[in-house]
């Protein structure tokens, strides 16, 4: 919750309502200051309460669960406790709401964009359900794939995790100063390792993630092999990677989408990546077809 969320550090102001965060983000605006700010609300409102107010944001997309019609998504008007007596009693009513909200959403995410905002979906499949529920444009947001990380997978980058079993949160920091000085002509991940290490507080295990290229992942895990198998690590570090990479997960709205040369829903990849993994030893690989919405449109591994 947003108490959590402000007492490990993730977010540094808590608003009472929009027009008392308007007016946080306006102040840090003018005194040039970078803030987070945490609104308790519901975006299907919100967005266009914003909109309406003539307020372009630089940024925006969408991150509610709004895939799952029944379990993900709570629609405009409804409290959390009626929501989940709908699902008991009236599923199908329960859809309906949700997708009407949707629609409101991501109308207001095109205003925003037809008002200059970079807008994108962040692949939630919450413009397949506003353009089934009559949103004709919806499908004019690109989605973040697309737009931004395709050109990474084309150059084999994709997010790379290590974790340290050992719960030893000097073991990430060690591997932190490892990547400092190994890939210090790498200025994004370099960058992002510095920051990380003062913004990002750890949760659960400790953790660190980087966009790594092909080459790079392993070499970094075959030195940290090295660093555990010497005693520089107090114990194993776990890597995984998740869907985001060029062959992992087959969604012709999310993944897939747009390819050039028209494989949107060719599932291939997916199944012969686990195979590799499995036949280069993976402790745990997993092909999966998501849950709620994403059933039926995707494969995974």
């Amino acid at each position: 919750n947003m108490d959590k969320r402000l007492k490990n550090g993730f977010l540094q102001q808590q608003a009472r309502n929009l027009e008392h965060a308007l007016t946080l983000i306006q102040d840090a605006q003018r005194q040039h200051k970078a803030i987070s700010v945490g609104l308790l609300g519901n975006a299907a409102d919100i967005y266009p309460a914003i909109l309406a107010k003539g307020i372009i944001p630089d940024i925006v997309t969408d991150q509610t669960a709004a895939h799952d019609l029944v379990y993900g998504y709570v629609p405009s008007g409804y409290t959390l406790e009626q929501v989940a007596a709908q699902r008991e009693s009236n599923i199908d009513t329960l859809m309906d709401a949700s997708r009407l909200s949707i629609m409101q959403h991501v109308n207001a995410m095109i205003g925003f964009m037809d008002g200059g905002a970079v807008v994108f979906d962040n692949g939630n499949l919450i413009r397949t359900h506003a353009h089934q529920g009559g949103v004709k444009r919806a499908f004019e947001i690109p989605v973040f794939t697309e737009a931004f990380l395709r050109p990474l997978f084309c150059r084999a980058i994709g997010p790379f995790r290590w974790i340290a079993l050992s719960n030893n949160s000097d073991d990430i920091k060690t591997i932190d100063d490892y990547l400092l000085s190994r890939f210090a002509d790498n200025k994004i991940v370099s960058n992002w390792i510095r920051l990380a290490r003062q913004y990002v507080p750890f949760e659960g295990l400790p953790a660190r993630i980087a966009w790594l290229g092909h080459g790079e992942r392993t070499e970094l895990a075959l030195d940290v092999n090295r660093m555990v198998a010497d005693g520089r690590l107090s114990g194993p570090i776990a890597f995984t990677r998740d869907h985001l990479d060029a062959g992992a997960m087959a969604h012709p709205n999310i993944m897939t989408e747009k390819m050039k040369d028209g494989s949107d829903a060719i599932a291939d990849w997916p199944l012969l990546n686990a195979l590799v993994n499995c036949a280069s030893m993976a402790d745990l690989v997993a092909i999966h077809s998501g849950g709620g919405g994403y059933s039926g449109y995707m494969t995974s591994s």
